[in-house]
Formats: C-alpha cells, structure tokens, sequence
C-alpha cells in the first residue's frame, strides 16, 4: 500500500469525527426512517427514504474517501451496473461488454439492453484493445475478468474509448479501490459490487457508481431516485462496518492467496493455474502497474467435472459458494453457471483463514 493509500484508510476510518457532538456515538446508527420533519420543503438534508437517508451518507462518504469521487449507493452490485448502463445508453446506442466477464452482465445484456433497442457487442476481454470502437457510446469492461481474470489496459482502453467519442464504465470489484483505481486511469465511471470484499462477511447485498464526472453522477443519482433501486439502512451500516477493516482483510487474502497460487501450480493435480500474481502469469503485467497486487481470486483446473466436485466436497475449509471476497474461502466449479470454462475449472477466494492451515486442508483434498 503507498503512503496515499494509508491515507485514505485513516480519513476513512475517522470520517464522522469532525460532525460529532458531545456524546455522540462514533458508530453511525441504522436510521430506519423513511420520513423527515419538513415544515418547510427546501433547505433539508432528507426529506424522503427513497431520495437519501443518514445512513446511506455514512457509507457514501466512506467509499467516496476510497474512490476520491463521488458515490451512488444501490442494493447490489448487479443494481449498480444497471444504473451505469442505463444512464449511458438509450435506444439504438451501442455498447461493448466481455463475452468472458460476469454473466449476469451478460444476461443483462441480452435481457434488458437489447429489449430496449441498445445493440450490445459481446468481445472477449483480451481482445477489446484491438477492436474498432467506432460508433460505441459505451465500453464496458471487467479487469481482472471474472472468472478467467484476463486483464486490460484500463488508461490505454480510456484514451481509446474517449478518442471515438464512447464512454469507459469499468468494473472493478475483484479488486476494490485499494487495489486498482480505474478512475485515476481514465475510467468514466466505476461500478462495483460491495457485497464481495468491501462488506466482507456475506451478509449484505451492496453495490456503488462511482464517478467524477458531476453531470454523469447527476443521471446516476436520479435513476436511482426514480427506480427505487435503494439500498436498505441496515445493509448500509453493516457495508460501513464492513469497509473499516478491508484493508487488514485485503492485506491477509492477497498474501495468502500468492502464497497458495505458488503451490497449486507446483501440485501436479493441478493444471491451468492463473493468478495475476505469479510471474509466468499471462496477467502479472498488471501487477505493480495499474494492480498493487494479485488479489485474492485464482482459478485452477483439475482433471474434469468429477475430480473438481470431489476436491470441493472434501476440503473442509473451502464454502461452496458462488461469490467471492468473504473471510470464508470460498470456491466453486464454475462451468455449472454456463461460463465458458474447461469442466474442471474452479475459482477459488481466498479468506482469512491462517494460510499455512489453509494449505494443509487444501493439499489433503486434492490428494483425495
């Protein structure tokens, strides 16, 4: 982490103090209201819970802190993505989104975009850098991609997209703020679900827009105001909990997962191994460039279907789950969702756990 980067921990961490009466608690409480006291309508911080509510501001200063921009609270990342798409596009508009990213974005896509007139262009991550972006309003991308965790060049994709008159929204939850900052490289807007690291312990659906551009943001507000995409107070407090320990939570997940990474890719078990991490990686130019590090997310191969359901069943410190992020290790097979992977292959999330235990559950299920 630079010395920027501690920085911002700091001022997150301390960023109600400045407001604190005597006797107030440093905690921000869970505001449930969804009415405020108006005898008169202008000149109040709230007036009604579908607009802002206090304990959406608590949470909303803190990432603001982290992305240095302004934030958009939504209930789940897949909200915060929508609202990005939707206020960037209308019909007959064209949009680039990777064939190997997200498939739920992709769902969106061909659910929802292309129902609406939007035309939407599916390109694999590591061939956006070569394609024509004329006549795009929007590129969409996802660095590290998830799951194959391929990477793009996020500033040279900025200038490019900006240079054909297009818009660069990137996704950016496998990595968080901390370690990777799209918007420092170019990007228009940032979309993110904080329901993966920022929260941290799998129990609150969360997303945020991020953005400098205070027109942009303006259209992202707005949208969420009348879509009644609102996230809810408790989720919120627990996002803001959350977030004042992901950099002490990044710091053991990344390490560990460099760590396990080395390992799997000696095992002879185990083929196909990327992590961005490890130097033979098709993905560690990133890394020291625009990523601090290699993150906490690896994908592996084992011989096929049944060997990668086995190891999963028998490793008593990896979840079976389909997210990511969490204190919990957690992994899963994922050619089950449709993505275009070999049958054996599993994304694996590092957690918490102590490695060296870590380690051992995982060398014991892979010797079956």
């Amino acid at each position: 982490m630079t010395a920027e980067t501690d920085a911002r921990i700091a001022r997150l961490l301390h960023h109600r103090k400045a407001g604190l009466a005597l006797g107030e608690p440093v905690v921000p409480p869970i505001s449930v209201a969804t009415t405020f006291h108006l005898p008169q309508a202008q000149g109040a911080a709230h007036y009604y819970g579908r607009s802002g509510q206090p304990t959406w501001d608590a949470v909303e200063a803190q990432l603001s802190i982290l992305e240095a921009a302004e934030v958009v609270s939504f209930p789940s990342g897949m909200a915060a993505i929508t609202a990005a798409l939707v206020c960037c596009l209308k019909a007959g508009a064209k949009v680039m989104i990777p064939s190997d990213g997200y498939y739920v974005t992709r769902l969106l896509g061909r659910d929802l975009l292309q129902v609406y007139g939007v035309d939407v262009v599916q390109v694999p991550t590591l061939e956006m850098a070569d394609h024509d972006f004329s006549g795009f309003q929007v590129i969409y991308i996802e660095t590290p991609s998830n799951p194959g965790l391929d990477v793009v060049d996020i500033a040279g994709l900025a200038k490019k997209a900006h240079a054909a008159g297009a818009l660069l929204i990137t996704d950016n939850t496998t990595m968080t703020p901390l370690l990777q900052r799209p918007l420092d490289l170019g990007a228009d807007l940032v979309v993110a679900a904080d329901t993966k690291a920022p929260a941290g312990h799998s129990d609150a659906l969360f997303g945020h827009v991020a953005g400098r551009d205070a027109n942009l943001m303006a259209r992202v507000r707005e949208w969420r105001r009348q879509s009644g995409s609102v996230p809810g107070p408790f989720e919120a407090y627990l996002v803001h909990r959350g977030l004042e320990t992901l950099e002490v939570r990044l710091s053991r997940m990344c390490t560990s997962a460099a760590v396990i990474a080395e390992r799997l890719a000696a095992h002879p078990k185990v083929r196909g191994v990327r992590y961005p991490g490890l130097p033979g990686d098709a993905s560690h130019k990133a890394v020291g460039a625009q990523m601090a590090n290699g993150g906490f997310l690896i994908g592996f191969e084992l011989a096929g279907e049944t060997e990668a359901e086995g190891f999963l069943a028998r490793c008593p410190l990896i979840e079976q789950a389909t997210s990511f992020g969490g204190v919990h290790t957690a992994a899963e097979r994922r050619a089950r969702w449709g993505d275009a992977v070999a049958d054996g292959f599993i994304r694996l999330s590092v957690g918490v756990e102590p490695v060296e235990t870590l380690w051992a559950a995982i060398e014991g299920a892979l010797a079956g």
